[in-house]
């Protein structure tokens, strides 16, 4: 499983401590996750990572080529993100995703309709997609509902390979 927790834009970039708490479940529940960061989100991976206890080898900081990074994607059972680019990347890959929305509905850039693809979101009017701090509605996404939507898509894609194996 792949966790992107940075974003351009402050108000699309949910707080690191919850990404943290989320992998941190996922990792109790058996799951190998790999962090990735852009240019200039270090410090907000370092930080994911301590607070979730990954391994340095599951930490991808710095950002990677985007040949390599598209293949991590491509290859992932699961991608969770922020509404980014690698949200979007993980559609084009036909990639299981979670991507959490803040300032804008996914109904105007999220995935297509699609049980592999979850948006979480909090209805309200449009905030400002390019703002520093993290967007109200953003906030109100708990860890809670977050790791579960990532254990329920993680489920869809082993039963979806348990099926391949029948077959």
């Amino acid at each position: 499983m792949l966790v992107h927790p940075g974003a351009a834009s402050g108000s699309r970039r949910w707080p690191g401590e919850r990404f943290a708490a989320v992998v941190r479940c996922l990792r109790a529940t058996g799951h190998r996750v790999v962090l990735t960061g852009g240019p200039g989100e270090d410090a907000l991976v370092r930080s994911v990572a301590e607070r979730s206890g990954l391994p340095a080898s599951d930490v991808l900081a710095g950002g990677l080529p985007h040949a390599e990074l598209s293949a991590l994607v491509a290859e992932a059972a699961l991608m969770l993100s922020g509404d980014t680019g690698l949200a979007h990347l993980a559609v084009a890959h036909g990639t299981r995703s979670v991507t959490l929305f803040g300032p804008v509905s996914p109904r105007l850039w999220g995935p297509p309709p699609s049980p592999d693809h979850l948006a979480l979101w909090r209805p309200g009017p449009p905030g400002d997609p390019h703002g520093r701090i993290p967007d109200a509605r953003l906030l109100r996404l708990g860890t809670g509902e977050v790791a579960a939507a990532c254990l329920m898509q993680l489920r869809s894609v082993r039963t979806a390979v348990e099926v391949a194996q029948v077959q």
